[in-house]
C-alpha cells in the first residue's frame, strides 16, 4: 500500500520538493517551482486502508520495504548519467554548479540538491528514488544549519569550492531506533471528541485572492452555463401520435481560467483543506482539516509517511469517521468531497461472519446522513471511491460512491494509481456550478412528459405530467451532461404547422464567488419547436439525439450483463453485450463515424473479454463494469482498468481541467513530459440533422 500512496499524494501536491527556499540565482522557472496557488476552496477527506500497529498507541511501523522517495518520482527508462548529473530526480530542476543550491552525490551515484534529499530522507526513506538501491548513508541537514551552508553532525563542512557535488552524510541508523521518529506525537496524542479543530477558511473572494508569487487570479467561471435542446425528428404529422418522443437537453459548464499554478504542478493550494483518516480493524484521523499551505502539506507528508499496512479493513467506521470530521468542523469551504481509497474487503460489516450472504446491505457502511437520499440536514458529500487491484470489493465500493454521488474508479496496474488521482482532483478543484437544478415544462397545452432519462441523477414529475425536473447538482469546469426528455405527442389536427415542445430553466450557484447564497436563474431562450404538416417527405433525425440514445442503451446493457454475470451466466453476459454492439453499428451516427459510438463499442468489446470466465470477471470484469457504470451514470470520468489516457476512445467525459491534470501528473512521474495530442471531447461530431 505504501507505494499506492507515494502516487496519491503525489497528485495531492504533497511533494516535497516544493519547498525549496529561491535564490537570487534562480531562474523564474526554477522560482515558481516553489509556488502553490493559493484561494481554491476545496475541503477533503482522505481514507487510507492502514493504520498504526495495534500493539502500540504511540507509534507506527514503518514499512519493511522502504519506500523509494517520498515524492513517488520515477525517471524515465531511457535517462543516462549524464541526464541524472544535470536534473535533480526530485523536483526535476537543473542542477548546475552555480546556480545557489547544494548538491549531493549518493553512494549509488545519483545526485540531488541537497535540501530535496534532506527533505526526503529526514521522513524515513533511505533508499535511492532512482535506482532504489539501499544507502548506508544518508545526507543530513540540523537544524540550526542555513541552507547554504550544510553541515554535517559532527561539524565539519564537506561542501567542495564552486557549488560542486555534495558529500554531507551520516550513518543510517538501526531501523529499531527509528521506529517512533517523526511519527510518535502524532498517536500520542488522543482524538478530541468533537473534531472542530479545523483551520479556518480563507473566505476571501475568490477572484480578489491573488497567487503571491505569480500575481495570477485563481480559477473563475468565465460566462454561464450553456444550454442546448435537439428534437429527435424534425416534423410529426397532424393525424399522428408519437409517444416517447425524445427531447435533447445539452448542459455545459463555463470555462475556469487559472486553475493551475504557474509551476505547473497539480497541486492544492492554501485555501484547500485535507484531513487524512488510516483505518484497518478502527479508523483513526492522522490530522484535521488543514490548509495546504507550505506547513500544512509538510505536516500532512509526515503523516501519510507513516502510514504501513496493517490488520483488517473497517470501511464502514471509517466512513463514520470522515463524516463527523464534515459534520463537527467550524469552517466549510465551499466545495467538499471525501476520497476513499482500499485494496482489500471490508471485514466487519459486509463480510462479517455474523452477517449472513443473504443480509448483505452494502449501504450499511456509508452513514445515513450522507446518503444522497437523506433529509436536507444531510451532508451530501460525494464519495469517490478508487478500487486497487484484485483483491478489492468492488461491489461495495461502487455502492459507497453511488449511493453519496461520487465515482467508483477501477485501479487494475499501479502505475496509473497517480494519474487517477490526479484526473478526480483535476475534477475537484474546479467546480464552477453547484446545486444545479434543470427545470423542463410542456408549452403546448396538449403534450405530456412521459419520464426524464437521466441516468443516477434524481429526476421526478409533477403529478400533472406538464413539467419535471432533474437534481444535477455540481459541475466541474467545461463539463457536459445530456438528458433524454420523453413527451407524449397526441395526434392533433387543429395545431398549426409548428409546434412548441418544452422550455428549459436552470438555477445554481456559483462556488466561486465570496457569497454564493444566491441562485443564478438561466432561462433558455430558445424553446424546442418541430413542424406539425399535414403530410411529410423526408424526415431529419437528430444526430445529437441518436448519439445520447446509443450512450442509454450501452449503459443499460452493460447493467443487464452485469446481472447475468452475477448470476453465474457468464455467456449470457456476453450475448447481451455482443446484441447491443450490433444495434449500435445500425445506428445513423455509428454509420457516419461517430467518435462516441465507437467508444461505446470498445468499451463494450472490452467488457466482453473480461468476462471470458468466471476468473477473470472475478480479479477484474466485476469492477471494470462497475466503474464503465459509473461513468455512464454520472457522466464523468472515472478511472478504468489501467488507463487515464485522454487518447483512449474509453475516456468520453474527461475535461480539460482533468486532461491537464493527468498530463502533469505524468510529467511528474516520467520526469519529462510525454507527447500528447490535443484533448478531443468525444462530443466532437457536428451537431447536423441527418435525414431518415
Amino acid at each position: 500500500m505504501g507505494s499506492k500512496w507515494r502516487k496519491a499524494k503525489l497528485a495531492l501536491g504533497l511533494n516535497t520538493c516544493l519547498y525549496i527556499p529561491k535564490t537570487l540565482e534562480d531562474s523564474p522557472a526554477t522560482a515558481s517551482a516553489s509556488t502553490v496557488t493559493g484561494g481554491r476552496f476545496f475541503d477533503a477527506v482522505s481514507l487510507s486502508p492502514t493504520t498504526p500497529n495495534r500493539n502500540s498507541d504511540c507509534h507506527v511501523d514503518m514499512p519493511t520495504t522502504p519506500t523509494p522517495s517520498s515524492s513517488g518520482l520515477r525517471m524515465p527508462k531511457h535517462h543516462n548519467s549524464k541526464s541524472s548529473k544535470s536534473t535533480c530526480a526530485i523536483c526535476l530542476m537543473s542542477m548546475k554548479p552555480g546556480q545557489g543550491h547544494a548538491i549531493f552525490t549518493a553512494e549509488c551515484s545519483h545526485s540531488f540538491h541537497f535540501n530535496c534529499i534532506t527533505s526526503n530522507v529526514k521522513h524515513g526513506n533511505q533508499i535511492c528514488p532512482v535506482c532504489r538501491a539501499k544507502w548506508k548513508e544518508i545526507p543530513f541537514q540540523s537544524p540550526l544549519t542555513d541552507i547554504s551552508q550544510p553541515r554535517s553532525r559532527n561539524g565539519q563542512v564537506h561542501w567542495p569550492q564552486h557549488d560542486a557535488w555534495m558529500t554531507v552524510v551520516r550513518q543510517v541508523p538501526p531501523a529499531r531506533l527509528d521506529t517512533n521518529r517523526n511519527i510518535s506525537n502524532l498517536f500520542q496524542t488522543v482524538e478530541p471528541s468533537v473534531f472542530d479543530d479545523d483551520e479556518v477558511v480563507d473566505h476571501r473572494p475568490m477572484g480578489s485572492q491573488k497567487n503571491s508569487s505569480t500575481d495570477a487570479t485563481n480559477h473563475h467561471p468565465m460566462g454561464t452555463i450553456e444550454v442546448k435542446t435537439w428534437p429527435e425528428i424534425s416534423a410529426v404529422t397532424k393525424s399522428a401520435s408519437h409517444n416517447n418522443f425524445a427531447v435533447l437537453v445539452h448542459l455545459k459548464a463555463p470555462h475556469a481560467v487559472g486553475l493551475l499554478n504557474q509551476s505547473g504542478m497539480p497541486v492544492t493550494g492554501p485555501a484547500d483543506r485535507l484531513s487524512v483518516i488510516a483505518f484497518s480493524s478502527t479508523a483513526r484521523r492522522l490530522f484535521p482539516l488543514r490548509r495546504m499551505s507550505d506547513t500544512g502539506k509538510q505536516e500532512a507528508l509526515q503523516a501519510v509517511n507513516s502510514l504501513s499496512s496493517n490488520g483488517g479493513t473497517n470501511i464502514a467506521e471509517a466512513l463514520k469517521k470522515s463524516a463527523k470530521i464534515m459534520t463537527d468542523r467550524k469552517w466549510k469551504n465551499p466545495v467538499s468531497s471525501i476520497i476513499l481509497l482500499s485494496d482489500g474487503q471490508d471485514t466487519y460489516t459486509i463480510n462479517s461472519p455474523n452477517v449472513a450472504a443473504t443480509q448483505t446491505n452494502y449501504r450499511s457502511l456509508l452513514p445515513a446522513c450522507m446518503q444522497r437520499n437523506a433529509a436536507s440536514s444531510g451532508l451530501h458529500i460525494p464519495v469517490h471511491a478508487f478500487g486497487f487491484g484484485a483483491d478489492h470489493d468492488a461491489v461495495s465500493m461502487h455502492s459507497i460512491s453511488e449511493t453519496s454521488g461520487g465515482t467508483f474508479s477501477f485501479i487494475e496496474a499501479e502505475n496509473v494509481i497517480q494519474d487517477a488521482f490526479a484526473q478526480c482532483i483535476g475534477g475537484l478543484l474546479s467546480v464552477v456550478v453547484q446545486e444545479l437544478r434543470v427545470e423542463v415544462e410542456c408549452v403546448h397545452p396538449v403534450l405530456r412528459l412521459n419520464s426524464i432519462k437521466s441516468g443516477s441523477y434524481n429526476a421526478s414529475l409533477a403529478s400533472d405530467n406538464r413539467s419535471g425536473n432533474i437534481e444535477v447538482g455540481d459541475l466541474y469546469a467545461d463539463e457536459e451532461r445530456d438528458f433524454l426528455v420523453m413527451l407524449d405527442i397526441p395526434a392533433d389536427r387543429s395545431s398549426n404547422d409548428m409546434m412548441t415542445l418544452i422550455k428549459v430553466k436552470c438555477t445554481y450557484k456559483d462556488p466561486t464567488q465570496s457569497d454564493n447564497l444566491d441562485f443564478v436563474t438561466l432561462d433558455h431562450i430558445d424553446d424546442v419547436k418541430i413542424e406539425r404538416p399535414d403530410t411529410i417527405g423526408q424526415l431529419i433525425v437528430s444526430m445529437e439525439v441518436d448519439k445520447q440514445r446509443n450512450r442509454l442503451q450501452s449503459a443499460e446493457a452493460m447493467a443487464e450483463a452485469r446481472s447475468a454475470a452475477e448470476n453465474g451466466d457468464l455467456a449470457a453476459a456476453v450475448s447481451v453485450l455482443e446484441r447491443c454492439r450490433k444495434k449500435l453499428s445500425e445506428t445513423v451516427s455509428a454509420k457516419a463515424g461517430d467518435r462516441l459510438c465507437l467508444a461505446l463499442d470498445a468499451e463494450l468489446k472490452e467488457m466482453q473479454e473480461r468476462m471470458a470466465n468466471r476468473r477473470v470477471y472475478e480479479t477484474s470484469g466485476r469492477a471494470y463494469v462497475l466503474s464503465g457504470l459509473s461513468s455512464h451514470s454520472w457522466q464523468r470520468a472515472t478511472a478504468r482498468g489501467d488507463s487515464t489516457d485522454s487518447t483512449s476512445l474509453i475516456q468520453a467525459y474527461q475535461t480539460p481541467s482533468m486532461f491537464d491534470m493527468v498530463s502533469r501528473s505524468q510529467t511528474m512521474y516520467l520526469g519529462s513530459p510525454a507527447p500528447r495530442p490535443p484533448l478531443r471531447p468525444l462530443r466532437s461530431f457536428p451537431a447536423r440533422q441527418q435525414p431518415r
